[in-house]
């Protein structure tokens, strides 16, 4: 009796095809340091700087998306929803730090290189293609924290336990099965996974540099 082997969906193998820049990532002194307790403060506020910036400025990008994509509805639906979550963090976190916006907010080359990434993907790709370059940051940050060996008496706790939970596949998973069935999208947007992937660790990495 012939057994059919079924097929790995788009959303797991992306990841499992670049997994590698995860175990990468964990090791950044950036990190390291927070799994250890002793991150100079400074260096956190800095990095938290620059992740509300990246927060604002994509949350930008998404408005824009939900404006402009209005099928299939499905994807519609998908820009629309994530707009509404990331306006909904935004204006939270903005608030926590009593922040009217983030205009003053230099970006470092790591960062620019990110959102400029993003920005590419907004105005050259399908818009599927901008669903794959958010996904990176949903798993990655969920991925780390639940591999950052910390206790609750670490200062740094409070990032590992806002991180660790969620379900991105919830919001991915069938929509990128959907839409990337040929090889040739397949590769894109794995090409597009990694670049993000990359994006991500050179952000963490260059939060310290030892």
């Amino acid at each position: 009796m012939k057994i059919e082997s079924k097929q790995m969906d788009v959303y797991d193998s992306l990841w499992q095809k670049n997994e590698d820049i995860a175990y990468q990532t964990l090791e950044v002194p950036f990190l390291q340091h927070m799994q250890l307790g002793d991150l100079q403060a400074d260096y956190y506020v800095g990095f938290m700087i620059q992740d509300i910036n990246y927060l604002v400025k994509v949350t930008d990008m998404l408005k824009e998306m939900s404006e402009n994509v209005k099928a299939p509805k499905d994807i519609s639906d998908f820009m629309k929803n994530r707009y509404e979550s990331y306006q909904k963090y935004a204006e939270a976190t903005l608030k926590q730090f009593n922040l009217n916006g983030v205009s003053n907010i230099k970006a470092t080359p790591a960062m620019e290189k990110y959102l400029a990434d993003y920005k590419e993907a907004m105005e050259k790709e399908e818009p599927i293609y901008f669903a794959v370059a958010l996904l990176p940051c949903a798993r990655l940050w969920l991925w780390v924290a639940n591999h950052l060996k910390e206790t609750c008496c670490n200062a740094y706790f409070t990032w590992k336990k806002d991180n660790m939970y969620g379900h991105p596949e919830d919001h991915y998973k069938a929509l990128l099965d959907k839409y990337l069935t040929k090889p040739e999208q397949i590769e894109k947007a794995n090409n597009i996974f990694r670049r993000q992937m990359k994006n991500e660790h050179d952000f963490f990495e260059s939060s310290l540099q030892e």
